[in-house]
């Protein structure tokens, strides 16, 4: 079996943990064909014939068993795509317009090539990965949107809740980009949300602030509707973000009954969209975040339970 994992450029890869990359060599251990997919040779034919130009990679694990090295690309080749391939949509977001001709195109490889495409482009257009979370009963109350009176309402609620303080970020972003904690009473706080609505381009989430950030976040990697591998980050001290790449120390943990059901089911409805592969974001007992479109930090989660959980992943394409 061939796999085409459609990725960022190489140069914007973290190459010694980049899940996709991982994903790579553990199907190629199991004796398939991998190929990197660049956003630059992207592209569809309307005849029928699906011809793509495409790298071979080789690389190794360094001596813990899971963080990669000596990656390195093949010279280039051009394929023809049937029935029988599998392409893996692993481009970062932002969910943008750029995003949106991938999926379109990726959805007419899928319906009328016949190209097995992972995740499904249409379930990822369905549901946005924040707005998947809250959607659920136990979600964090938050406001999303761009209109200055809806804002100051709901500020005003948290306040005769006792808030103090709020966080502030972008509807389609990851990784942590364009989050800002303010104080909930601060002198220019319309002004922050409209540079943030300006900024971005439209709606907004404005969240209260969740000191419990402090004790760790989950991550939780989820393949056909099993749990995966779990770990909890932390963030390092006088900082609120719990991005590994800025430091945030992690290890292994085991969801709790409840938070496990809760994203059991989540997982299960996804499925039905034909999202079979996701990671969520948990705080303060509330599932955040449903990645949908590019589940990361296999490696970290692999290294936290010393076990290749992107193994588990290459296993289902047997």
């Amino acid at each position: 079996m061939r796999h085409f994992l459609f990725v960022d450029p190489i140069e914007k890869l973290n190459i010694k943990k980049d899940s996709s990359l991982m994903i790579g060599l553990s199907l190629k251990e199991l004796g398939h064909e991998v190929y990197l997919l660049f956003e630059k040779d992207f592209c569809v034919f309307t005849d029928g014939k699906m011809e793509l130009e495409v790298y071979p990679y080789t690389g190794n694990y360094k001596e813990d068993g899971f963080y990669l090295e000596k990656i390195q690309l093949g010279e280039k080749v051009q394929v023809t795509l049937n029935k029988s391939d599998t392409l893996h949509m692993r481009i970062d977001p932002p969910y943008d317009s750029r995003y949106q001709r991938y999926l379109w195109m990726l959805d007419f490889m899928n319906t009328k090539l016949g190209v097995n495409v992972v995740n499904n482009p249409i379930g990822i257009m369905k549901h946005n990965e924040k707005l998947a979370a809250f959607k659920r009963e136990k979600s964090l109350k938050s406001y999303i949107g761009s209109s200055e009176s809806g804002f100051n309402r709901f500020v005003q609620k948290l306040k005769e809740n006792g808030v103090e303080e709020l966080i502030l970020k972008p509807l389609d972003l990851y990784s942590g980009i364009g989050v800002q904690k303010v104080s909930i009473d601060a002198p220019n706080l319309l002004k922050l949300f409209n540079d943030k609505v300006q900024e971005f381009e439209g709606a907004i989430i404005t969240q209260p602030f969740q000191k419990e950030v402090y004790q760790g976040e989950i991550r939780s990697l989820y393949l056909d509707g099993v749990e995966i591998g779990s770990i909890i980050k932390k963030p390092v001290d006088g900082d609120f973000l719990t991005n590994i790449a800025q430091g945030a120390q992690f290890e292994s943990i085991k969801l709790p009954n409840d938070l496990k059901e809760e994203c059991d089911l989540i997982a299960k409805e996804l499925q039905t969209d034909g999202v079979g592969f996701l990671a969520y974001d948990i705080l303060a007992g509330a599932v955040t975040e449903v990645n949908v479109t590019c589940p990361g930090l296999l490696v970290e989660v692999s290294y936290a339970h010393k076990k290749n959980i992107a193994a588990i992943y290459a296993n289902s394409f047997k």
